[in-house]
């Protein structure tokens, strides 16, 4: 046996032999096949050859727990996708939980993987069912879960946004349905084509919901259309975030996505749904039909009620006209003779008036003149007696002012220039300006000092 190299006492081992050695433990360990659960993160399916290396994954919460790698050989993988069609109507995918029949196995160089032998399609779907489910608790909980069917459809639903694949028997049949209806309604409808099936379906629907709502005054509905195909690929309807963008949009949402057995989520929240594309094409027909109908009902009505209103009306006529005919001149004599008996009655009334106002007149005239010859020998008492109260008013004002005048005089020639000089104190020029601050002045500097009885002149010899 070779001798193993040591390091510092200790016996170095090679990867292989770490490799090894931990195959046998794994080896004596997992004996048998087990049954384990866990998610498909990746199928990593590749279809030259025919094998698929699933990533599986445990999740606690949205944090990834535990991750392992495993093995479907092509012939095992063939057979486990075909039952799992069969009996979920999905393929084996990603984002979906299983119930796998697996053994553990280590390869030296390709690592620990499971290699997984059956798949149970009954889990997956007891998995799927209560994902479901939770999907439609969770709605009804936020309280959205009937919002879109709550909203009023109009009743003429001419403007439709269509959601499907535009070479789609499904989307050929709605178009040709409603082009061809026998009463010849005219639709107006906008193809916003998307994936219709599988996992890229959710964001491509979502994708076109969004360019519809930027839109949403140009349509009435919107409808969501496929063609056959069986329920492969259907779980995406059941996705919490399509069925919720569904059951929130603006405007009613309609879907005919061929779905025969049960009822996706996204069909409960729709406004309607439909099994076909056609039935969906119907519906929009029929809204126009009961349209047509209410609106010819109410036509008829109509002219019932102005036929009725009309013959009311002549009779009515009838028997007025007949009885103005009986009553006509008694009803002219009457009121010939009330006439004549008002006008009398206005001529005297207009004489008694005239006379009461003609001595209403004469009495203010006089009132007028007496008051004015009164207000006017007023005034003139009022003015003789302000002219002789005038000069002498005149003249005190005058010696009031005067004195002022006197007073600010006075003090005036006491602040005069002379008087302060007088009082011993001077004046210091600088070029002929009157100096008033020491830092003005430098040493140098020729100034005037002005005195009482004259000036004199010198120079700066230094400042402080």
């Amino acid at each position: 046996m070779q001798e193993r190299e040591t390091f510092k006492n200790h016996t170095v081992y090679s990867l292989s032999d770490v490799a090894m050695s931990i195959h046998k433990v794994i080896e004596r360990t997992y004996t048998r096949p087990y049954y384990i659960k866990a998610e498909i993160l990746k199928l990593n399916y590749y279809p030259y050859s025919g094998h698929c290396y699933p990533e599986l994954v445990e999740r606690e919460g949205n944090t990834i727990k535990t991750e392992m790698r495993a093995v479907i050989w092509s012939a095992n993988f063939q057979d486990i996708n075909r039952r799992f069609v069969q009996i979920t109507g999905e393929p084996l995918k990603e984002n979906i939980r299983i119930l796998c029949l697996a053994t553990v196995q280590f390869s030296p160089k390709h690592g620990l993987a499971l290699h997984i032998e059956d798949v149970e399609p009954a889990y997956t779907l007891g998995e799927m069912a209560r994902n479901r489910q939770e999907v439609i608790e969770r709605l009804k909980k936020e309280g959205v879960f009937e919002r879109n069917r709550k909203l009023a459809m109009p009743p003429v639903p001419k403007r439709v946004a269509v959601i499907s694949v535009e070479t789609s028997k499904g989307y050929s049949d709605f178009m040709q349905t409603l082009r061809d209806n026998e009463p010849g309604y005219s639709f107006h409808t906008e193809l916003f084509p998307s994936i219709l099936q599988g996992e890229k379906a959710i964001a491509g629907i979502l994708g076109q919901l969004e360019r519809i709502e930027g839109r949403r005054t140009d349509f009435d509905a919107v409808v969501i259309v496929r063609g056959g195909g069986g329920d492969v690929g259907m779980s995406c309807y059941d996705d919490y975030t399509l069925t919720r963008r569904v059951a929130t949009f603006p405007l009613p949402v309609l879907t005919g996505i061929g779905h025969s057995t049960n009822l996706t989520v996204t069909d409960m929240v729709a406004h309607a749904h439909f099994i076909t594309p056609t039935d969906v094409a119907f519906s929009l027909i029929e809204d126009f039909r009961r349209f047509e109908d209410a609106l010819n009902s109410r036509m008829a009505l109509i002219a019932q009620l102005a036929q009725a209103r009309v013959a009311d009306a002549r009779q009515l006529f009838v028997r007025t006209e007949t009885a103005l005919q009986y009553k006509l001149p008694k009803v002219v004599d009457e009121h010939r003779n009330r006439l004549e008996e008002t006008c009398k009655e206005l001529v005297f009334k207009s004489k008694e008036l005239t006379l009461n106002q003609s001595f209403r007149l004469k009495s203010l005239v006089q009132q007028l003149a007496t008051g004015m010859q009164l207000n006017l020998r007023r005034e003139q008492q009022q003015l003789s007696q302000a002219a002789a109260m005038l000069p002498r008013a005149s003249s005190g004002c005058l010696r009031k002012r005067r004195l002022e005048c006197d007073s600010v005089e006075g003090k005036l020639r006491l602040l005069s220039p002379e008087n302060v000089l007088k009082r011993g104190y001077s004046i210091t020029l600088k070029d002929g300006k009157a100096v008033t601050r020491a830092r003005d002045l430098q040493a140098g500097d020729r100034i005037v000092t002005l005195l009482y009885d004259g000036q004199t002149a010198s120079t700066v010899d230094s400042l402080p």
